[in-house]
């Protein structure tokens, strides 16, 4: 079958191969993989910076962001030949730590978890693959065309429900919430907020193509002056950039109580004078709360299916601004100033 695999730590060395079908020993489901979503991290294992293959494989197969279609599954799995599927990412690992074993695998404590596409298995860039059905979320049929963006949304579904319990150490009631970023994450944490019926605001450098007018058909605000000039104070901010002034803006400039959630992975070397006893300062006596988030459970698979079940399909369609076949894959890392979301058609139509 056709795979879109690199050979980790080397540079560019991404190509399409012929691999065998996947071994029964992968898992009891059988899909058929129908698309993969791009994002920052295939560009870093692309480019050599990481990336981890499985055991005996001199390749790892790229994708982590999946749609597929059950081919077949055993009758006692809960799914059925036809139903629409993502494969979770990340697995737990096999001692398994506290977290792992309480199904909280986005805490792995000992870091020996697997991801798909990323450390250790093969990713979802291949024709089919295999797994067991716990490692599966259903689908709503309605997600056909757009269910290749639930991953993205576990990530953001993972941060909102940690804000919201974190907003139970006291009294706890958010107005305006603030996203930096109007990439697919930080886009699809805005809809999530105007969901909870919050005033949302997005920041972003870009003044034209798709993302302001996609802020603006959810009913939120775009802007693309800085948080420090446009004056809002967020009770909740999500920081979906990782640009170093911009985590510090999401840090410093917010209402009292306000809780900050990091999603944005920053890149190393790059120093700011930052007044540390002033950021101390407003930390503690606004009691503010600033923390990380990565990856995603089940149950919060479980949550952005349901996100993207009552958000407006069509919206959700304008996020895909390029969808690209398996065999052109090149053409889906040149990117064009529209881009928001490109996603490779691993089965077309």
């Amino acid at each position: 079958m056709k795979t879109l695999a690199v050979t980790p730590g080397v540079k560019d060395s991404l190509e399409l191969l012929e691999m065998d079908e996947p071994a029964e020993s992968d898992g009891s489901v059988l899909v058929e993989a129908l698309d993969v979503g791009l994002c920052g991290t295939d560009i870093e294992i692309i480019t050599g910076q990481y990336g981890e293959a499985p055991e005996g494989s001199k390749h790892l197969v790229i994708g982590h962001e999946n749609l597929g279609r059950v081919i077949s599954a055993p009758k006692d799995s809960g799914l059925s030949e036809g139903d629409l599927v993502v494969g979770i990412v990340r697995r737990p690992d096999p001692v398994p730590c506290e977290a792992c074993a309480a199904g909280q695998w986005d805490m792995c404590r000992n870091g020996l978890y697997t991801e798909h596409g990323i450390k250790g298995r093969h990713g979802f860039a291949r024709e089919q693959y295999r797994a067991d059905a716990d490692a599966l979320v259903r689908l709503d049929p309605a997600l056909t065309g757009v269910g290749v963006l639930l991953e993205p949304t576990t990530i953001v579904a993972k941060a909102w429900e940690h804000i919201e319990r974190i907003g139970k150490r006291a009294f706890f009631d958010p107005k305006v919430a603030v996203v930096t970023g109007a990439g697919p994450v930080g886009l699809l944490a805005a809809l999530l907020g105007v969901q909870r019926g919050l005033e949302v605001h997005v920041y972003d450098r870009v003044e034209d193509g798709p993302k302001p007018d996609l802020v603006r058909s959810l009913g939120a605000t775009y802007h693309t002056d800085t948080l420090t000039e446009s004056g809002v104070l967020a009770d909740v901010l999500l920081e979906c950039t990782g640009v170093p002034s911009v985590v510090m803006e999401a840090i410093t400039k917010h209402g009292l109580d306000a809780i900050t959630c990091l999603t944005g992975v920053s890149s190393t070397g790059k120093e700011l004078q930052v007044d540390v006893g002033g950021v101390n300062r407003e930390a503690v006596l606004g009691n503010d709360v600033v923390f990380g988030s990565v990856n995603a459970n089940r149950g919060h698979y479980e949550a952005a299916a349901e996100a993207l079940k009552k958000a407006d399909k069509d919206w959700l369609g304008r996020l895909i601004t390029r969808r690209v076949p398996l065999e052109q894959y090149q053409q889906a890392f040149e990117r064009q100033p529209t881009d928001v979301k490109v996603v490779l058609e691993i089965k077309a139509g």
